[in-house]
């Protein structure tokens, strides 16, 4: 597919964003999902307004769409964003698929007003049990139990592959 109007799109993520620093409902972050060159779903980081660390503009954006596309990937859309994703939003993106991300400030620009995302690269680069969170697989579970989930996913005639 090809884009027609990529700095359109890029310009409508970035006033997400203003308009949501404006509205006080959450951060400085808009996103936007582009399917047959229409927009299908926007996002603003709702973090603070929800309480939920989890609302960053381009989740919040994914959501929508893979609602409204009825589907858990976005195959053949692309995501706009205000900014560079940060380490979860770019797993997201990883598992939703879609054909490309645009971005329009970097990283570095959301760490000079304080969403300095370099720390999480740092922890995943550190061995599990030298992170800040501790990360401790518990071993007394016999292995049976453990795998059980695994073995019915395997097993199931009603999983859906993703």
């Amino acid at each position: 597919m090809i884009l027609m109007d990529k700095n359109k799109f890029i310009k409508r993520s970035i006033e997400i964003a203003c308009e949501n620093v404006k509205n006080n409902t959450g951060g400085p972050f808009g996103a936007l999902i582009i399917k047959n060159n229409q927009i299908i779903a926007e996002g603003a980081n709702l973090v603070t307004a929800t309480n939920d660390p989890t609302a960053h503009a381009e989740i919040v954006a994914i959501r929508k769409a893979c609602e409204k596309l009825n589907s858990f990937q976005l195959t053949d859309c692309y995501i706009f964003s205000s900014c560079e994703p940060c380490p979860m939003c770019l797993s997201a993106i990883y598992w939703a698929r879609p054909a490309g991300v645009f971005y329009a400030a970097v990283a570095a620009d959301a760490s000079k007003v304080g969403f300095d995302d370099s720390f999480i690269y740092k922890e995943l680069d550190l061995e599990k049990g030298q992170r800040s969170i501790q990360m401790q697989k518990i071993e007394n579970i016999p292995i049976e139990e453990v795998l059980k989930p695994f073995e019915m996913w395997d097993e199931s005639v009603n999983r859906t592959k993703y």
